[in-house]
């Protein structure tokens, strides 16, 4: 499909730099495409359109400070400030991250990351070499150290890698620390947050508890490639970026039970959507899954398991809002989107929210 047919005009204004306060007062559109029904409500009402035996999907990876900031270090050759944004690891001392200046690095280069504090532990900084160099600024670094050791390291030099579209209006502040991290993240690993989930607080949790509606984990370490645009004139020509994921035996046997029974799979983030659809069957069976996924949803897509999907709104021409459009129908999401922009949703990851059932 061509790009271009999902593009729209967002003002700035529409941009969320903070979340709402409390987290589950932000709006809701839900959007039933096979009602013809579009209406505004608030996350704290999500219960109301939930029944009970109904499960909810969560990703629980949790945000790690993936931005490192520092220096490449050349023999002959003076020091150039990089900046690297880590988005996949692929071992215990190695990780896939988009650099810039991109065409200034090369294969072989030693980047040195934080800096050297008087008196300071060892871990002010951190060094690693770039040992593969792909296209669109993609390298492979490998630390001086691993496993956990370079998890403390990282975690020391790095800090909280906020959307491109907030960063270039304002810096990470101590609020980002808790602002942009689910209440419920566990697993170490992503560099982007699931933002649906962004919305849930322990008194939504309560409520849905009453409402008799399951909730289940999965985990899809969500990486930097999130906020890549898309560059080709045609769907067919764009390459999605792997993200790692996780499905338990035992939440797969839960899942399947719920839709043996009736009721129906309600994903919290595309994240979890994409994790999902890839462990699912043609035959709509989810099984345990572990390892990459480099799934892409447009529209032609034939869902295998997930009715329901709750998600924030998304960039023009992204892959996010192909799958949107995949889900309810592009003339659906286009409608959609142009009743949130005219009244005043907030939109991306500290934005509002949005309840979309599939398109049967």
């Amino acid at each position: 499909m061509r790009v271009d047919l999902f593009d729209f005009d967002l003002p700035d204004d529409n941009i969320a730099l903070r979340p709402a306060s409390p987290r589950d007062s932000a709006r809701l559109l839900v959007v039933d495409p096979n009602a013809g029904s579009m209406a505004d409500h608030q996350v704290f009402d999500l219960p109301s359109f939930l029944k009970p035996g109904d499960a909810l999907v969560f990703n629980d990876t949790r945000v790690i400070p993936a931005q490192l900031e520092g220096v490449r270090l050349r023999e002959g050759a003076p020091e150039t400030a990089v900046s690297a944004t880590l988005h996949m690891r692929t071992d215990a001392s190695r990780w896939k991250a988009f650099a810039r200046p991109g065409k200034r690095i090369k294969q072989g280069d030693r980047i040195r990351f934080g800096y050297e504090r008087d008196n300071a532990c060892s871990l002010a900084f951190l060094e690693a070499t770039v040992e593969e160099k792909g296209e669109e600024g993609e390298i492979t670094l490998l630390f001086d150290v691993s496993g956990p050791v370079l998890d403390e390291a990282i975690a020391s030099v790095g800090h909280i890698p906020l959307p491109p579209y907030i960063a270039a209006k304002r810096p990470e502040d101590a609020q980002d620390q808790t602002d942009y991290q689910t209440i419920y993240a566990r697993e170490k690993g992503a560099v982007a947050a699931p933002t649906a989930g962004l919305h849930f607080t322990p008194e939504l949790f309560e409520k849905l508890d009453q409402a008799g509606v399951e909730r289940h984990f999965v985990t899809l370490h969500v990486g930097a490639g999130t906020f890549l645009p898309v560059k080709a004139d045609d769907t067919e020509e764009h390459k999605m970026h792997l993200e790692i994921g996780y499905v338990s035996e035992e939440t797969a046997a839960k899942l399947n039970a719920v839709k043996a029974r009736g009721g129906r799979i309600i994903c919290v983030g595309t994240t979890s959507l994409r994790l999902i659809e890839s462990a699912a069957t043609d035959e709509g069976q989810i099984k345990p899954w572990s390892g990459p996924t480099g799934i892409f949803i447009t529209p032609g897509y034939r869902f295998k398991a997930v009715d329901i999907l709750m998600t924030n709104f998304h960039l023009p021409k992204s892959t996010l809002f192909m799958l949107v459009s995949a889900f309810c129908g592009l003339d659906t999401m286009r409608n959609a989107y142009a009743h949130a922009i005219s009244t005043g949703y907030r939109f991306y990851s500290y934005g509002d929210s949005s309840l979309l059932f599939r398109k049967i």
